[in-house]
């Protein structure tokens, strides 16, 4: 039977997703079915107005053989994305208005503010209806996802495909884009080696990882360099002394340590600012440059500060995440050919599977800091690997 399948992609763009994009394209068609693209994530479906053809226009977008031929070749998203939670609207798109919806008063953890959100699933149903949907295929990290599965809950069939550079969704072992975050992150940190050793510096690097520390762990583990990571609170004054040996130990009087952005230390408060995100997240002041001015307070050591975090989201995916990428694809259409919703494709013990959408309140995967960080020497465990799968957190 023919079916009409909706793909769109939320959260931050990572190397890959033009790739699934495509081969979820080219399944489908193969099958006889058709493919909507959903521009800009949920807001497609919370902000369209049929009504209007110019809002239809810059919110859907049919997808064939022929317009997703080459669009593996780049980084980012043919479709674009936002940070859109269907569940929890601030404020009500323009279409909704005087339309009634669930409200929920909320308290600000920061200012302690009260604030009402809106949950506009009715409406994004109502859209799914008329766009005529049968099947969505979602790609996104922990908070797109949520959506998918509330999605599901209600009734609407969903097969999610996790991407993250964290790479800290839970039911798999293995996101989207974390490849080529960590092959980006090494050359970037192994070309500027030369600089921080010509000044004879300590190399401080900020990447990606709110919540989790994958991938300034396996930054680490590749370029052979320190660590920090959010799920252990290292002490200051140890790893300055650790830096500043590796500093005398080096021929070139220089050392470097990768911290991710919630990374933090005993007795520091990482600071953030300015407003929450559809989910609640907000921005994070950088960590590395904190921990370069404690530094400086107790030892006269130059630093150089650098964050890698947005120079890793660009470019084309490296061969991992181009290879799991379009598997990934097929496997949502082999979930979509045998009936299967509320499933997300994933990879563990070392094997693709399916599993299902995360459940959103037990928040992201975390480090296992036992079996992967030595916390004395703040760096990557790299002992005890003999039969354990390449991205297995614990056995």
């Amino acid at each position: 039977m023919s079916k009409r399948i909706g793909i769109l992609t939320g959260g931050g763009d990572v190397p890959g997703l033009n790739s699934v994009i495509k081969s979820v394209t080219y399944g489908s068609t193969e099958l006889g079915w058709n493919v909507t693209g959903l521009r800009r994530g949920w807001e497609a479906l919370t902000h369209i107005d049929f009504d209007d053809p110019a809002s239809v226009k810059r919110y859907v977008e049919p997808l064939d053989r022929q317009v997703t031929r080459n669009i593996d070749r780049t980084g980012g998203t043919h479709l674009h994305s936002s940070r859109t939670n269907p569940a929890k609207m601030k404020t009500l798109p323009k279409v909704c208005h005087g339309q009634t919806f669930p409200a929920t008063t909320r308290i600000d953890k920061k200012t302690n503010e009260e604030y009402v959100t809106y949950d506009i699933s009715s409406h994004v149903l109502r859209n799914i209806g008329k766009l005529g949907l049968d099947y969505l295929v979602a790609i996104g990290g922990d908070d797109t996802l949520s959506y998918a599965a509330h999605l599901d809950r209600l009734g609407f069939k969903v097969v999610a495909i996790p991407k993250t550079m964290d790479n800290d969704v839970r039911n798999t072992e293995y996101c989207i884009g974390f490849s080529t975050a960590i092959s980006r992150a090494m050359n970037a940190i192994e070309r500027q080696r030369t600089t921080i050793g010509s000044h004879e510096r300590i190399g401080i690097f900020r990447i990606f990882g709110r919540d989790a520390g994958y991938t300034a762990l396996y930054t680490a583990y590749a370029t052979s360099i320190r660590c920090g990571i959010p799920e252990y609170h290292f002490d200051h004054t140890k790893m300055v002394e650790l830096l500043l040996k590796d500093k005398r130990d080096n021929p070139s009087s220089y050392s470097l340590v990768v911290l991710s952005e919630g990374a933090n230390w005993v007795g520091h408060k990482l600071t953030e600012y300015g407003e929450p995100d559809a989910y609640g997240h907000r921005k994070k002041m950088s960590v590395a440059e904190d921990f370069s001015d404690a530094l400086r307070k107790i030892e006269k050591e130059e630093t150089v500060v650098s964050d890698l975090t947005y120079d890793l989201r660009g470019g084309a995916p490296d061969f991992v995440d181009r290879l799991v990428a379009t598997t990934f694809a097929s496997m949502a259409i082999d979930a979509i050919r045998d009936g299967l919703s509320g499933r997300m494709t994933a990879i563990n013990h070392g094997v693709y599977s399916l599993e299902p959408i995360p459940d959103p309140a037990l928040g992201p995967r975390k480090v296992d800091v036992e079996s992967m960080y030595n916390t004395e020497r703040y760096r990557p465990r790299y002992d005890r690997k003999l039969g354990l799968p390449i991205f297995l957190t614990k056995p």
